[in-house]
């Protein structure tokens, strides 16, 4: 691993400016650590900026003005997650081989065809809204008043979804250079909020600011992926997508896969919210969206985890042995499954307090939400390396059927438990989490086991 250019190595890509040398720890672990602190660094300031505008919101818009607000974002989460497709991983995925060869003619060409696929994706979502809106607006107890707003904003937002070069940088790890980029949304959206407070607060201006921000967050993206490796980021490697998929066997399948299971995810995480506000009422929708926002920022780092795992886990699998492997795997789910406990812990004991210091008297009654939605993300994050041992082995359908079963799971509880309000959709969705990580969990160790099985075979 001495070649590779953050290492210090040579590099073909001599001319990137932003090329310096990064000290790394020498095992997997420690890299993930490294980059985690990263993450988290630059994730802690968001975390901290993001309750300082939530409850902003909540005070500023009230229990009925938030609620549509989470409707309407809740919406564009779905969306995105329709439209958008996870392209990332195909180029941490495919990217991480190219990257340990310093082939960056190869690396650039996969970027930038999955550059082509957000696009794609993004124009078909502006399609999507405006039927999603247009069409089924009352049934998510929308206030037709906001029908525009709500369709601009889905919009704008499934444009900012820019994909690819999240990838590249990740794939480059870069993401010390990722957590500057990414302070911009946290920081942008909480001085909007001030200035929105102070101005006059409406659900309309929030959206508009929150459009903007993300908009500017995707070109920032583009520029520190050029930024990185200025050979890779050419408009020149848009048109030649049949190398891409000649230099990458198996793409295309590894591409609807994890595309079917990323939108599988996103019913996971949005459908409930769409389902409290058309089965029970706008004011729980309110309720329903504070304690997943809490729920979220006190189990971030299931998300940091996940990218610096996912980035690591597909470097391992192409420069290491199955042992190595096999140990990044087990020491990361430990360590996952420890602050997973942590973040049900804090929920039990102080979350009706949270709850009441970030949104006032009217959001504490969301304290009996706010537990199961903890104890979904505790099996979220202790399942943090499932998904990518699944993906960088080449056995990505297990982990979509996994989502399949969670979200079979999370229909059939949602139908039966809706009767109990909000709690009840709350419920379901705990439960609809221990069913993927079970699955998931047990498919990823018998893909370890078989992969050390395969190498003493083969050392035999």
């Amino acid at each position: 691993m001495a070649g590779l250019h953050w290492r210090g190595g040579s590099s073909k890509c001599s001319e990137m400016p932003a090329r310096r040398a990064r000290a790394m720890p020498t095992s997997p672990i420690g890299r993930i650590f490294a980059n985690t602190a990263w993450l988290l660094g630059g994730k802690g300031f968001g975390a901290l900026c993001g309750l300082a505008y939530l409850s902003i919101l909540t005070h500023s818009l009230g229990l009925k003005g938030f609620g549509h607000f989470s409707l309407i974002f809740g919406t564009a989460q779905a969306l995105i997650a329709v439209a958008g497709f996870q392209t990332w991983r195909v180029v941490v995925r495919y990217g991480s081989a190219h990257v340990h060869a310093e082939d960056w003619q190869k690396f650039g060409r996969l970027g930038m065809l999955c550059g082509m696929l957000d696009a794609v994706g993004a124009a078909c979502g502006c399609a999507i809204a405006a039927i999603a809106i247009y069409g089924f607006g009352t049934a998510l107890d929308l206030n037709p008043a906001f029908v525009d707003t709500a369709f601009y904003f889905n919009c704008a937002m499934v444009w900012a979804l820019v994909s690819a070069p999240t990838g590249m940088v990740r794939a480059l790890h870069r993401f010390d250079l990722a957590v500057y980029v990414e302070a911009v949304v946290p920081t942008g959206r909480l001085i909007a909020a001030i200035g929105i407070w102070w101005y006059g607060p409406t659900v309309g201006r929030f959206l508009f600011a929150w459009a903007v921000i993300d908009l500017f967050e995707a070109v920032c993206y583009w520029m520190l992926a050029r930024r990185l490796c200025p050979q890779a980021v050419r408009l020149s490697n848009i048109g030649r997508w049949r190398e891409t998929l000649q230099e990458n066997p198996g793409l295309e399948r590894f591409f609807l896969v994890t595309y079917a299971s990323a939108t599988l995810e996103a019913v996971m995480r949005n459908g409930p919210l769409l389902a409290v506000g058309g089965l029970i009422g706008t004011r729980a929708a309110g309720l329903f969206r504070l304690a997943a926002q809490l729920t979220q920022a006190m189990s971030k780092l299931s998300t940091l985890l996940t990218r610096a795992v996912y980035a690591e886990v597909a470097l391992t699998r192409v420069a290491s042995a199955a042992a190595e492997f096999r140990k990044l795997a087990y020491q990361t789910s430990m360590i996952a499954a420890l602050a997973g406990t942590l973040v049900v812990g804090v929920a039990m004991l102080a979350g009706e307090r949270l709850l009441q210091l970030i949104g006032g008297t009217d959001f504490e009654r969301g304290a009996g939400i706010l537990v199961p939605l903890a104890i979904a993300a505790s099996f979220d994050l202790a399942s943090v390396a499932f998904e990518p041992v699944l993906h960088s082995t080449g056995r990505a359908r297990y982990a979509l059927f996994a989502r399949l079963a969670a979200v079979t799971t999370l229909g059939t509880a949602t139908f039966l438990l809706y009767g109990f309000g909000a709690e009840g959709v709350a419920w379901a969705v705990a439960i609809a989490g221990a069913v993927s990580y079970l699955a998931m969990g047990g498919w990823a160790l018998r893909t370890l086991l078989r992969n050390s099985a395969s190498e003493a075979q083969a050392q035999a």
